[in-house]
C-alpha cells in the first residue's frame, strides 16, 4: 500500500518540518504538542491514523501512513523532512523483538538517507554497551547503530525509567506498589538506576533542535539523584501516603517475577519479562554530555517528578489517558470496553443515537438532580445515604440549573470538571472512595446521527480502592449500562431533547 499524506493545518512554515513517528505512544503523544508550542510544523508516521482521533493538537499537524517494517511506505512521508524522530519500540510485539527493532530501524535510516532527511532524534535506553547488559538494553543500542548505519546524523538520547504516568516502566513500579502491602522481591530492587521525569526528557527532546552539536552522539540524561528500585517504590508509596514492606529473597527468577507481573498488574508477561531482565543491569548517567550541550536544563529528582506524576493523576488530567478515550467511527466502536491505562481503572461503553450531537449532548447536561440518571434511581439514592453516613455530601446538593451545566458546579455527589459544549461533559466524583472517580460523556458526530460515548475511570488508592472497584462491578455494570441505554432513548425522542432523562428499571 502507497503511503498518504493528509494535511490538516494551514499554519505557515515558520520552522523547520519535523516528523515524529511513534505519535500514539507514550512519548510520542507528549512531544507532538511541545513541538507545536515551539513553533515548528509537525507531521506524525503512524499506521493507521484513526489512532491519532481525539488528541487536541491534530487539527495542527499532518499525518503521514506508513510503516517501518514497509521501507516503501516511509519514502514520501519523509519527503522535505529537516528532523526526524524516531520513537519506535516494537517490545510489544513479544519474542523476537530485537530482530524487529533491528529491521526497522535500518529501513527507517534508508529511506530517510534517500528523502534527505538531515537528522534522526532517537530515544534509546540507558546503559553501559561494554557490561553485561540485558537482551532489552542491548536491542535499545543495537537500533541506534542501525539508524546510524545509512549515514544520517543521529542524536541518541539514553534514559532509564521515564517518571510519569503511563511510562511503562514506571508504571510496572507504581502498579505494584499500590496493590501489594507487603512485597516479595528479589535482587534487583537494590540496582541503582537514575530515573528521570518525563517532562526532562521531553526538554531534551525539544531542545535539541536547536543544538546541532548534539548529532553524531549518544547523550546520556536521567534526574538529579541515583536511587534503587527499592527507593523507587517506597518513594512512590511515600508520595501516595501509602505504608509498604519489601522483603528480598534471594532466588526469584525473571519469568517467575514476569509472571507475579502479569497477574499482580495489567503489564503482560510477554512485556513485563524483558523488562525485568533489564532490572539487573545498573543504569546511571557516566558522563556529563547532557549537562555541557543543554546546560538550560535542570532535571528534577525522583521525588519532584513522582510528585509531579501523582499530582496529574489525582487531577484527571493525564494525557494518555482521557485522549485514549476518545473514539472515531462507528465501525471501530464497542459497546463495552474494560480496560486500565495510565493509573486509571476504564469502563467505558458506547450507543449509537439517530440524534444530532447537540441534542445528544442536551439530554447529557440535564442528568442528576430531580431528572436523576435514567437508570435505578433508588440505587444512586441509595448511594448517596451510605456517602452521607460515612461523612460525604450524598445527593443532596442537587444541581444549580434543571437543564445548563458549567465548569464549578455542584451536582449531587459530582463536580463538573469540564464541558466542551457539544462533545464533551466530565464530572469529578466528591463522594468518599478510596482513590479519585471520574464520569465523562462524548457526543461524537457519526453518519445518520451521533456515537454516544459514557466513560467511568477510576483511580484507586491501594488495595482498598482496588477491592471498591472490584466489589461494586457487579452494580456499576448493571447501572452504567441502563443509564446509557436511557441517554439515548431520551435524545432520540423530541420530548427527551430538552434535557434531563426518565428513570426506568430498577
Amino acid at each position: 500500500m502507497n503511503a498518504s499524506i493528509t494535511t490538516s493545518s494551514s499554519r505557515a512554515s515558520r520552522e523547520q518540518l519535523i516528523l515524529v513517528s511513534g505519535a500514539t505512544g507514550y512519548v510520542g503523544g507528549r512531544l507532538v504538542p511541545r513541538l507545536l508550542a515551539s513553533g515548528h510544523r509537525v507531521r506524525c508516521l503512524v499506521r493507521d491514523p484513526s489512532r491519532l482521533q481525539g488528541r487536541d493538537w491534530l487539527p495542527h499537524v499532518e499525518v503521514a501512513t506508513g510503516d517501518v517494517l514497509r521501507p516503501t511506505s516511509l519514502l514520501e512521508p519523509l519527503v522535505g523532512v529537516d528532523v526526524a524522530y524516531y520513537l519506535i519500540h516494537s517490545m510489544a510485539g513479544g519474542g523476537g523483538f530485537h530482530e524487529r527493532d533491528i529491521v526497522a530501524a535500518r529501513g527507517f535510516a534508508r529511506a530517510a538517507a534517500d528523502a534527505g532527511v538531515g537528522r534522526i532524534v532517537y530515544l534509546g535506553g540507558l546503559g553501559d554497551p561494554e557490561a553485561d547488559i540485558s537482551d532489552h538494553l542491548r536491542s535499545r543500542h543495537d537500533t541506534g547503530d542501525a539508524l546510524r548505519e545509512a549515514g544520517v546524523p543521529v542524536t541518541e538520547f539514553r534514559a532509564a525509567v521515564v517518571v510519569g504516568s503511563g511510562s511503562i516502566s514506571f508504571e510496572m513500579i507504581r502498579y505494584l506498589t499500590e496493590r501489594l502491602p507487603v512485597m516479595i522481591c528479589p535482587k534487583w530492587v537494590y540496582t541503582k538506576v537514575q530515573p528521570i521525569g518525563v517532562d526532562d526528557l521531553l526538554h531534551y527532546l525539544v531542545e535539541a533542535l536547536d543544538v546541532p552539536e548534539s548529532a553524531g552522539r549518544a547523550i546520556e540524561v536521567g534526574g538529579s539523584d541515583v536511587r534503587t528500585y527499592e527507593d523507587m517504590m517506597l518513594g512512590y508509596a511515600q508520595a501516595r501516603g501509602l505504608r509498604r514492606r519489601l522483603q528480598p529473597v534471594p532466588v526469584l527468577t525473571p519469568v517467575l517475577s514476569s509472571y507475579w507481573v502479569h497477574l499482580v498488574t495489567p503489564i503482560p508477561s510477554t512485556i513485563a519479562r524483558p523488562l525485568i531482565e533489564g532490572l539487573s543491569s545498573e543504569v546511571v548517567v557516566r558522563d556529563d554530555t547532557a549537562r555541557r550541550l543543554f546546560p538550560q536544563i535542570h532535571p528534577v529528582d525522583y521525588m519532584t517528578a513522582v510528585r509531579a506524576a501523582v499530582a496529574t493523576l489525582e487531577s484527571g488530567e493525564v494525557e494518555t489517558s482521557w485522549a485514549d478515550a476518545l473514539v472515531t467511527s462507528g465501525g471501530d466502536a464497542t459497546p463495552k470496553v474494560l480496560a486500565q491505562q495510565a493509573g486509571m481503572m476504564i469502563e467505558r461503553r458506547q450507543a449509537q443515537v439517530a440524534a444530532d450531537p447537540a441534542d445528544v449532548f442536551a439530554v447529557c447536561l440535564g442528568i442528576g438532580g430531580e431528572h436523576g440518571y435514567g437508570y435505578a434511581d433508588w440505587i444512586w439514592e441509595v448511594r448517596g445515604a451510605i456517602d452521607r453516613l460515612v461523612g460525604g455530601v450524598g445527593l443532596r446538593r442537587g444541581r444549580r440549573d434543571a437543564h445548563d451545566l458549567r465548569v464549578g458546579d455542584a451536582l449531587d455527589f459530582w463536580r463538573v470538571e469540564a464541558v466542551e459544549p457539544g462533545r464533551l461533559l466530565r464530572l469529578r466524583a466528591e463522594m468518599k472512595v478510596p482513590g479519585r472517580a471520574w464520569l465523562q460523556f462524548e457526543t461524537l458526530p457519526q453518519a445518520g446521527g451521533t456515537l454516544l460515548v459514557q466513560t467511568a475511570y477510576f483511580a484507586p488508592k491501594g488495595v482498598p480502592g482496588l477491592l471498591y472497584w472490584y466489589s461494586l462491578y457487579p452494580v456499576h455494570g448493571k447501572v452504567f449500562s441502563g443509564m446509557i441505554a436511557a441517554l439515548a432513548e431520551a435524545a432520540s425522542r423530541p420530548v427527551g431533547r430538552q434535557g434531563g432523562v426518565a428513570s426506568s428499571g430498577s
